[in-house]
């Protein structure tokens, strides 16, 4: 790697992930701008892949020496950030981020995976003690105290192909809820997305849900949900057919023994337009002696998925938890809110999201050509912060 890396960086995004036209259009909805939106936008963007995460961090940074190194024109201020992200139309954005993969996926950067999924989950972040905007959640103790409020959004991310790459979040506020947003959001996506872009949803027991499995089936995709205790009639059929039964089959997954029982003859719940439900229990055997079971559902046939492929799905879930909300938080700003007001709030989190969208393609695929190794986030950002000039240093990072 050679030169200044942040241009380089600007340069993949723009040409290779087709997003020049989106950083020229970024939705903006100014009625007189000053500042041109593209340096508004790669200033947030650029700005957390350096893991800056506050407005007035990436107030410094274009005020400093290597705001030419960085690839913005212009100086602004921490002001001008909010006024103009208030303003956008997350839209926009949202379309940018999904022709980017889309571009990606014709680029062969999924082309060793056989299965490619969308995984769904939820979290809360930006807790605040300032007024309450309309993503505010009260945070209310069992004493009925209330100690600040949390904003708390669902994110749709690619899992099982080799890359976690998010594609796009859904705020919900008080009178919302995540069930709720995820199904807006899963059909958004794919509707951004297009129906064949993946071949299966994941999502953790609380979306094993006939609507929500409804939900799935009308956008055009199989789904793998965690069967948990909220279905007890089809939890109480598992045990009854798998207890007391030899596992239908073992594999080494890794360093793992894992056992399976596998059925697709399970009979729907009452609400549940399904023929029929299969079901999957793996007794995972870890290397520490640990073991691990859990039971999935889904409506994909045996004859086109099998067991090791369906527990790879189901394994696929924890993706968007250890490679989307841990990253997006503890590295990437996600936990921090630039600007209390809710659209600003919603466009940090999406420009976070084409963020990560970015700086994973251009460092696990394009810097991974040819003899070049696989280089790590934190390598990637040490020499981003070394390459950006002598009068700066990166931040001490604990």
């Amino acid at each position: 790697m050679k030169g200044p890396q942040a241009r380089q960086i600007q340069n993949y995004a723009c040409h290779c992930l087709g997003l020049k036209s989106y950083f020229q259009q970024p939705g903006d909805g100014r009625v007189h701008p000053h500042i041109p939106a593209r340096d508004l936008v790669w200033t947030v963007v650029m700005g957390h892949i350096l893991r800056e995460a506050s407005f007035l961090r990436l107030e410094w940074l274009v005020h400093s020496s290597v705001r030419a190194t960085l690839g913005v024109g212009t100086q602004f201020g921490d002001d001008a950030l909010a006024y103009c992200t208030e303003r956008m139309d997350p839209a926009v954005t949202r379309i940018a981020l999904a022709a980017a993969l889309h571009q990606a996926k014709r680029n062969k950067a999924f082309e060793n995976s056989r299965f490619i999924g969308l995984a769904l989950d939820g979290t809360g972040a930006g807790h605040t003690y300032k007024p309450p905007c309309p993503l505010c959640n009260p945070i209310i103790d069992p004493k009925g105290e209330t100690h600040g409020s949390l904003h708390h959004f669902v994110m749709i991310s690619i899992v099982g192909a080799g890359l976690t790459l998010p594609v796009d979040v859904e705020p919900y506020g008080p009178g919302d809820s995540e069930y709720g947003a995820a199904q807006r959001l899963l059909r958004r996506a794919v509707e951004h997305l297009g129906p064949r872009f993946a071949d299966y949803v994941v999502g953790d027991g609380e979306y094993a849900t006939a609507p929500f499995l409804h939900t799935t089936q009308a956008v055009g995709l199989p789904v793998v949900a965690r069967l948990k205790e909220n279905l007890p009639l089809l939890a109480a059929a598992v045990r009854a057919r798998f207890e007391g039964q030899p596992p239908q089959n073992t594999f080494q997954e890794g360093y793992d023994r894992v056992e399976v029982w596998d059925a697709d003859t399970f009979d729907p719940w009452e609400t549940l337009d399904w023929p029929s439900v299969r079901v999957l229990r793996y007794r995972q055997h870890k290397r520490d002696g640990t073991v691990v079971q859990a039971e999935w559902l889904t409506n994909f046939p045996i004859a086109q998925l099998g067991s090791l492929s369906f527990y790879r799905m189901a394994k696929s879930r924890w993706a968007i938890e250890n490679r989307g909300f841990n990253d997006g938080k503890n590295r990437y700003g996600m936990e921090h809110i630039c600007h209390h007001e809710l659209n600003s709030i919603l466009m940090v989190w999406l420009l976070i999201t084409l963020a990560l969208v970015i700086e994973r393609l251009y460092r696990l695929r394009y810097l991974h050509r040819g003899d070049h190794g696989i280089r790590s986030a934190l390598d990637l950002h040490h020499y981003l912060w070394l390459t950006l000039g002598s009068g700066t240093r990166p931040p001490d990072t604990g």
